[in-house]
């Protein structure tokens, strides 16, 4: 009997004109967490695709516990005991947890098909219960976090006798605490002798987990290694096949005049007593738990949802934002966390996304002036550096890290002077994040004010001049890029204590 409870051999997947996967090999043990990491673009959705049923390989052959398996569908797969939980979860958002878990496999009495629902709450109650968790299986899907939810997956998984559990980015969206409720429950189904893929950009994730990684990159293998094995700079070099020399580029600029100033900002509910102050040329990092409040002020002062009290100077004149007209008028553009759902049309042309911004600076009489549109489109994303060969390429053609490129070209088509970016390498990876960094510097000095949402806090201390951590809609402290630290932004952001060297 083979050691491996998945094998993979010289599997390639071609679409028309594309190979998403090329001779590429893999394999799992039961009660192991393997780590698969690569680029955006370097195979890893397909890869899930083969494994779970949903592609059929062209070439390649996979073996479940040492014999040789062909999937038609994912029925087929998850009859077997593959499951997958994604970042963006699937569910039924008005239904219940327990209808979500047996969803397609309900427990009905025979002869009538009527359903055993007391049953069914009641192994949806163990479940949960075996994760550690305390939900009502009677709650609404709707209801529950995004970490709530990831639990309620793996429970589903586990309600299907799932043997293999592909983990896709399953910590992007959640908070350092929820991070490692997370570790434990994949910890204590690893004990129980479940095999788990893990993908992740993430390296404290690796680290953290994994007892073994693989690489992808450009469609095939790079290699396998035990995590102990290998250093993070050989990671990287194995992920991006060249040397990163340094994530955060020096920033060299000197600070400039004053450009938006807030003082004692307010929304009921949200935050209370903001006052900071933005200069020509700084990045000033916002940082703190989720649930903080730092995306509730930064949309208070794009005019998404308004400030309550306080007021706001730009460029030293008292302004009322009151919708996000009245922010872009001003200078001030913003980025949302979810560039999918709220930054980009993805079933729409690149250059159409970049242009969303100007049309008016680009129409006259109501009729759209496409030759400016597309050229307009080229500059910037040559200037950002988005990697494609066409401009009329549909947005959803990219990587992660590329849309977010689009996202950020679609701010310099309008003449803004502060620039708002809400975990703006959420999700994108290394090679990525350092494109994404180098632009965000680029910009700050050309004189762009830059206000930057993270909860990485290495990538706040890395590229911030100052940083404010948040704890329950409160600015807890104020800190130079040179006193801080990730021990000293942890405890500032759990503490409700406001610190005396607040000084915005």
């Amino acid at each position: 009997m083979s050691k491996y409870v998945l094998e993979l051999e010289g599997i390639t997947k071609e679409f028309p004109g594309v190979k998403a996967l090329d001779n590429v090999h893999f394999n799992l043990k039961a009660g192991e967490i393997h780590a698969l990491m690569g680029e955006n673009g370097a195979g890893k959705s397909t890869f899930i695709k083969v494994i779970t049923g949903v592609h059929s390989p062209t070439n390649g052959d996979m073996y479940l516990n040492g014999e040789r398996v062909e999937f038609n569908n994912p029925k087929e797969a998850k009859k077997l005991g593959i499951a997958a939980i994604y970042q963006h979860v699937t569910n039924y958002p008005d239904l219940s947890i327990t209808e979500n878990i047996f969803m397609g496999h309900e427990k009905v009495i025979k002869w009538t098909r009527r359903i055993k629902w007391k049953e069914m709450h009641k192994e949806a109650k163990a479940l949960l219960e075996s994760l550690g968790s305390d939900l009502d299986p009677k709650t609404e899907m709707g209801s529950l976090s995004v970490a709530q939810q990831q639990i309620v997956e793996i429970a589903k998984s586990l309600s299907s006798q799932a043997k293999i559990i592909i983990m896709d980015e399953p910590t992007a969206a959640l908070t350092h605490r929820e991070s490692e409720e997370l570790y434990k429950i994949t910890e204590r189904l690893r004990d129980e002798g479940v095999a788990i893929i893990f993908i992740s950009h993430r390296f404290e994730d690796m680290y953290r987990l994994a007892d073994r990684v693989t690489v992808l990159r450009d469609s095939q293998y790079i290699g396998s290694w035990d995590v102990d094995k290998i250093a993070h700079d050989q990671l990287i070099v194995a992920m991006v096949g060249r040397e990163i020399k340094q994530l955060f580029p020096d920033k060299k600029n000197e600070l400039g005049d004053e450009l938006l100033r807030v003082e004692g900002l307010g929304q009921i509910g949200r935050f209370k007593d903001i006052s900071f102050s933005l200069k020509q040329g700084e990045i000033l990092g916002i940082t703190g738990l989720v649930g903080a409040g730092r995306t509730e002020l930064c949309q208070a002062l794009f005019g998404i949802e308004p400030y309550d009290e306080g007021e706001v100077y730009f460029e030293g004149k008292k302004q009322i934002i009151k919708t996000p007209n009245d922010a872009m008028d001003l200078g001030i553009g913003y980025l949302p966390e979810d560039r999918q759902d709220q930054s980009l049309i993805l079933q729409w042309e690149i250059s159409r996304n970049i242009s969303l911004s100007a049309l008016e600076s680009i129409s006259k009489k109501g009729w759209l002036n496409t030759k400016k549109e597309n050229d307009m489109a080229k500059d910037l994303a040559e200037k950002v550096d988005v990697k494609t060969n066409s401009v009329f390429n549909l947005a959803n053609s990219l990587s992660g890290g590329n849309q977010q490129k689009v996202a950020v070209a679609k701010l310099l088509t309008t003449d803004l002077k502060v620039l708002i970016f809400d975990e703006p390498t959420k999700g994108v990876d290394v090679g990525a994040k350092s494109a994404i960094y180098q632009i965000m510097v680029d910009l700050a000095e050309a004189g762009y004010g830059i206000i930057m949402i993270s909860s990485e806090m290495p990538e706040v201390i890395g590229l911030s001049d100052r940083i404010a951590v948040m704890c329950e809609g409160r600015v807890t402290r104020f800190l130079d890029k040179s006193n801080a630290s990730q021990e000293v932004i942890l405890q500032a952001a759990m503490s409700k204590e406001i610190n005396d060297s607040k000084a915005g």
